[in-house]
C-alpha cells in the first residue's frame, strides 16, 4: 500500500470512540467523515470509474442494481458507490478498507492455489510479518481443539475444504475469505514434547490481489471468523 494509507495500521489501534464512529459532529453541527471513511470513499470513487465488465472479472463478482456482489469473510458483500456492506452492515472501519482495496487492486488473473506461499515469502512484507504471526496464527493456538471440532461449520461458512494432501499437521484446511484469495491453516495439537501450533499459508498468487498490509489483515480477519464460528 502506498503512503497515502500511512495512518491505517496506526489508526486500528486507536480508541474506538475516536475513529470508529460512522459520523462525528463538529461544533457547528456539521457531520464529516472519519479517516477510515475518507479512505474507503476515495477507493470507491476509483472503483466506480472502472468499466463494470472488467471489475466483475477482476473481483469475481456479480453486478446488479449498480452493486458488485460477492462472498467475503463468510458474508455477502455489496459494494456500492456510497458504501460497502457485509450482509446488512455498512463497513466504515479497517475491514471496509480491506474490501475496498480488494476491489480496487484485483486483476483479471485467476486464483492459483499451489504451491502455497508463506506470508513472509511475498516481496516487501517484512514490516508486517510480526503482526501477521500474532494476529493471524498465534491467536488460534489456544483454540486448536475447538477449531477441529467445528470444521464442518468452518467449511460451510468460509467455503472450506480439506487442505492439499501434501501438507502435514494433525489437521489442516483451506478456506476462501475472498473470491480470489485462499488461506490454508495447518494445526498441531499440544503433546508432551511440543506446544500446540497454527500456521497460515496463502494461495500462491494472493499478493496479486491486495497490497501487503491488507493481505496481512485478510489473514487476521479470517482467523477471527474461524474463532467466532468455533465458539458458536
Amino acid at each position: 500500500m502506498n503512503d497515502k494509507y500511512f495512518q491505517w495500521q496506526f489508526n486500528k489501534q486507536q480508541p474506538a470512540n475516536n475513529l470508529m464512529k460512522k459520523n462525528i459532529r463538529n461544533k457547528k453541527g456539521i457531520f464529516y467523515m472519519t479517516q477510515y471513511e475518507k479512505i474507503i470513499q476515495n477507493n470507491l470513487n476509483d472503483i466506480f470509474q472502472q468499466p463494470s465488465q472488467s471489475l466483475i472479472k477482476n473481483i469475481d463478482a456479480t453486478y446488479s442494481d449498480n452493486q458488485y456482489i460477492f462472498k467475503a469473510f463468510g458474508q455477502m458483500c455489496h459494494i456500492t458507490s456510497d458504501g460497502i456492506f457485509l450482509d446488512n452492515d455498512i463497513q466504515t472501519g479497517a475491514l471496509g478498507i480491506v474490501l475496498s482495496l480488494y476491489a480496487k487492486h484485483a486483476v483479471s488473473e485467476t486464483c492459483i492455489v499451489e504451491p502455497l506461499s508463506a506470508f513472509k515469502s511475498f516481496p516487501n512484507t517484512a514490516p508486517y510479518v510480526g503482526a501477521f504471526a500474532t494476529h493471524t496464527e498465534q491467536i488460534l493456538v489456544p483454540h486448536v481443539a475447538d477449531i477441529e471440532k467445528n470444521l464442518s461449520k468452518i467449511y460451510e461458512k468460509l467455503d472450506g475444504k480439506d487442505a492439499p494432501s501434501v501438507l502435514s499437521g494433525d489437521f489442516a484446511f483451506y478456506v476462501k475469505p475472498l473470491p480470489k484469495i485462499g488461506l490454508c491453516y495447518i494445526f498441531y495439537h499440544a503433546d508432551e514434547d511440543f506446544p500446540a501450533s497454527a500456521t497460515c499459508l496463502f494461495s500462491n498468487n494472493a499478493s496479486r490481489f491486495l497490497p501487503n498490509d491488507a493481505l496481512a489483515d485478510t489473514g487476521e480477519y479470517t482467523s477471527k471468523c474461524i474463532l467466532s464460528i468455533s465458539k458458536d
